[in-house]
């Protein structure tokens, strides 16, 4: 079936909205938010399919770093019909590779970053059905230790170390079940 060039219109914007979402949900660790950007049975490599493996995967990446903004670019989406498509996303990552469990990481750190996603509409939601990331390059940031500044008091300062993700609920939820286990 032929897409209107307005329903074209929506389903990019929604699948679009999807990166996004990604991003988010990276950022604040909403592991709920994550699992729900994807088709129920998508694989996760060695953890499975579905949103038990889903959950699993990021439970796992996330806890690799600290923390983790991705900023979305460059999202080109082809369809295959109405209810399938095809898209590349860029994203610049400002990212905490020192890792929380072991110090071993690579400091704070910038990427350039290539998905290549597909994409499936089921019950009239877009979803990923796949995400593979490609890492076009990574540095390290100039100023090394951004994350050990004092804090910025915002509004008061605009220099220093912010809020957030560190204030999100979602961010304190995921760190305190780490802690626990």
């Amino acid at each position: 079936m032929e897409m209107s060039a307005i329903d074209r219109l929506v389903a990019t914007d929604e699948i679009r909205r999807l990166a996004y979402r990604y991003s988010d949900g990276l950022d604040r660790r909403d592991l709920d938010q994550l699992v729900s950007l994807y088709r129920p049975d998508a694989r996760f490599g060695e953890h499975g399919a579905g949103t038990d493996a889903c959950r699993s995967f990021f439970a796992e990446s996330l806890a690799e770093i600290g923390m983790a903004v991705l900023l979305v670019a460059n999202h080109l989406i082809d369809f295959e019909d109405a209810d399938n498509a095809t898209g590349t996303v860029w994203a610049h990552g400002f990212i905490d590779d020192d890792s929380p469990r072991d110090g071993t990481g690579e400091g704070f750190i910038q990427q350039l970053i290539k998905y290549d996603d597909r994409y499936v509409r089921i019950e009239g939601e877009w979803r990923f059905t796949r995400r593979r990331h490609f890492l076009w390059l990574g540095w390290p940031h100039n100023n090394s230790a951004p994350l050990q500044q004092p804090p910025a008091e915002w509004p008061r300062r605009q220099v220093g170390l912010g809020s957030i993700p560190y204030a999100e609920p979602t961010w304190v939820e995921f760190w305190s079940d780490r802690s626990r286990s």
